[in-house]
């Protein structure tokens, strides 16, 4: 009711009776804060229990934000919390409009002239935009984040592996487990492919509780993997994926970068039921090489690798040689193009692709380095705010780029350990080429086991004094550290990726 004897149409065109200009500042007021428009139009019950909301929403956010980051991360993984996610914003976006445009009806002048309506007309217009925009990107990057989740990662009972543990314990799947090992592929794949050569075959080793994760790079000329003891596979290659008396050529097909391919062809379905009889293969062979039970892989298809670089703006790193971009060594064909050395250098996804992936003039020990400090480029430029202003297109590039066996069921407490691996340290397992004799026909299995085992030990809380050296280094390497030899050989270096990936150039060790 207005005044004393006053109808209601009176009360309601006098609250109205006021210019433009006022009409138009609190339609701008009551923009951001919902609510308020509607009580100073006269719907006071509905514009009190709209302001309400809008407090409680935003004080809901805000600690939901600070004391449930967990929860909020974990919903960022499960497809149908994301649909839900993403009908919620909408929805609230779309309700924010109606408020306003229903306050600045409410708010006019009721005799305005019409440049006064169309003023209001066009503020209205502007303050609904501001509102549609970012919550249709929101909701587009939220389904993009869902067709990933969805393409990429595979419910556990919906996927066929081989070698991916039966059981996971997705409230505390890391119970009992100090480390989780991934196995990291990279070579020119595609789903619709039966096989690639895998130039590229790291092992991760992550340290469930710090988050420090052991980088091991494995040569791709490696010859007689083995395969363990209760491997179908051992059967046929008890001695290791190999043949003897094999010319350089011949024996490029036994090498570790064939096995993907060779395996599954030579012997389809021997492991049993799996979507990537491939990966399968070198989960069992790579894992029995280093001593580690190895949980699930993740397939890189480097034709896809630059899309990714791409779309986080590019990644930064040290270039401490030339780095050919193309060129044949074998064929003596020169490279037409050179990546210069020089730091902190800011490479697009092309030039990413080159820097782990080139060969000419270079050996396998230097892409090695080159890969893993491409990783460490991509970890480190996957920076929250990259992530959020560039997500639509990073996972359009990530669900084009990826293959794994890990489950939909997981990626909550992979989450959670991915924080921990971004804020803990990342190292390379230093192997010892010429003793493990990594170059040879037979490489020394055993020893590498030995060497990787020695490194992702616990270190100890107080210093060990070293025993001086009592084996002259021309004894037989595969001797040292051996049980029952009296010998001991101190655990080798992990070198961290910081250091080996900082800039020194002309063959300058790092400091």
């Amino acid at each position: 009711m207005g005044r004393r004897g006053e109808s209601p149409a009176a009360a309601r065109i006098a609250r109205r009776a006021r210019t433009v200009p006022r009409s138009l500042g609190l339609t701008l007021v009551s923009a951001l804060l919902p609510g308020l428009g509607l009580i100073l139009g006269g719907r006071k019950r509905l514009g009190a229990f709209v302001l309400t909301l809008t407090v409680g929403l935003v004080g809901l956010g805000v600690y939901v934000g600070l004391t449930r980051r967990d929860e909020v991360l974990a919903a960022a993984v499960v497809p149908s919390r994301l649909l839900i996610t993403s009908v919620a914003i909408g929805a609230l976006a779309l309700c924010w409009i109606v408020v306003i445009v229903g306050s600045h009806r409410l708010l006019r002048p009721a005799t305005a002239a019409p440049g006064g309506r169309a003023l209001g007309a066009v503020l209205v217009g502007t303050l609904c935009f501001a509102v549609a925009a970012p919550a249709a990107v929101a909701v587009q990057s939220v389904l993009a984040q869902r067709d990933l989740v969805q393409n990429v990662f595979v419910a556990q009972g919906e996927s066929k592996s081989a070698t991916r543990p039966k059981t996971v314990n997705v409230k505390d799947p890391w119970e009992n487990r100090p480390r989780l090992n991934l196995l990291l592929l990279g070579g020119d794949d595609a789903k619709d492919r039966v096989g690639v050569r895998t130039d590229t075959v790291i092992v991760a080793s992550i340290d469930t509780v710090t988050g420090d994760t052991a980088l091991i790079s494995m040569p791709r000329q490696l010859t007689f993997m083995p395969f363990p003891k209760d491997s179908p596979l051992r059967k046929f290659y008890p001695n290791g994926f190999g043949k003897e008396g094999l010319s350089l050529e011949g024996r490029l097909e036994w090498m570790l970068t064939a096995m993907y391919q060779n395996i599954p062809e030579a012997h389809p379905g021997i492991l049993g039921p799996s979507d990537n009889e491939g990966a399968d293969v070198l989960k069992q062979s790579v894992g029995e090489a280093v001593g580690l039970k190895l949980d699930y892989y993740l397939q890189v298809n480097l034709q896809g690798f630059d899309q990714i670089v791409d779309a986080l703006g590019g990644i930064r790193v040290n270039v401490n040689e030339r780095v050919a971009m193309g060129g044949v060594s074998s064929a003596g064909i020169p490279p037409d193009e050179w990546i210069e050395p020089g730091p902190n250098q800011h490479l697009d996804g092309r030039h990413a692709l080159w820097f782990a992936r080139g060969r000419y003039g270079a050996d396998d020990d230097q892409r090695q380095v080159r890969q893993r400090c491409a990783i460490k480029g991509i970890v480190d430029a996957a920076d929250p705010r990259t992530l959020a202003t560039k997500y639509q297109a990073i996972a359009r590039a990530g669900k084009n780029l990826l293959r794994t066996d890990i489950p939909q069921e997981l990626l909550p407490a992979l989450i959670q350990l991915g924080l921990l691996v971004k804020s803990g340290t990342v190292s390379n397992v230093s192997l010892d080429v010429s003793k493990l004799k990594l170059k040879y026909l037979h490489p020394d299995y055993e020893g590498l086991r030995e060497t990787v085992a020695a490194a992702l030990a616990p270190k100890p809380e107080t210093p060990v004094t070293s025993t001086p050296p009592s084996t002259p280094a021309t004894k037989d390497p595969k001797t040292l550290g051996r049980p029952g030899t009296g010998k001991t050989t101190p655990p080798p270096p992990t070198e961290d990726l910081v250091d080996a990936c900082a800039y020194h150039p002309n063959g300058d060790e790092p400091r």
